[in-house]
């Protein structure tokens, strides 16, 4: 490899690594499998540096990897639904959490489940666009790079508050832009 190269992946390994590790760790509960799957997201990184460098966030694009590596070891080990919770989005309950897991089809490579998880990301992904820059941020932050929100306050210099406070804004948006998915989902 070329030094120059070398040193940008190492940096990014040093820089991602603990982030990445925490990511895998809160969905896969085994420890050598979290590392397991921590190797294979860099190593798909190294071997295909050339075309993700010109990538304008090489971070999303390590997580959108440990995600997949995720879900193909998931598959692997049980094919079954992700959880039995019920999601409730309307009455009280509204201020609860909202889990993908809930709408997300069985693990299993049936083209249905497939073709239902992407239009489910899909959806997700492009709600997250319309967010505020500011929203965006924050629950990208806390929900995908399971950083805590004193992590984020001292990353961005707002007040926890304040941070509380625009992911809030953000979960009822994509609450909202969720629900007719949600509601043609449901059986």
């Amino acid at each position: 490899m070329v030094p120059g190269k070398n040193k940008n992946i190492e940096l990014t390994v040093q820089k991602e690594s603990s982030r990445l590790l925490n990511f895998i760790k809160k969905r896969i509960p085994d420890e050598e499998d979290a590392k397991d799957i921590l190797q294979d997201v860099f190593y798909q990184f190294v071997i295909g540096y050339e075309e993700i460098k010109v990538l304008d966030n090489v971070a999303s694009w390590l997580f959108k990897v440990a995600r997949n590596k995720i879900i193909d070891r998931s598959r692997k080990k049980k094919p079954e639904p992700l959880s039995n919770k019920q999601i409730t989005m309307n009455g009280d309950d509204s201020e609860g959490p909202l889990f993908l897991e809930d709408i997300l089809p069985a693990l299993t490579r049936d083209p249905v489940d497939e073709l239902m998880r992407s239009v489910i990301w899909d959806e997700i992904e492009g709600a997250l666009e319309e967010l505020p820059e500011e929203q965006k941020e924050v629950f990208v932050l806390h929900e995908f790079e399971d950083k805590n929100f004193k992590e984020i306050s001292a990353m961005t210099g707002e007040s926890v508050n304040t941070l509380l406070s625009r992911k809030r804004y953000a979960v009822l948006y994509l609450r909202e832009c969720l629900q007719e998915l949600y509601n043609q989902l449901k059986f």
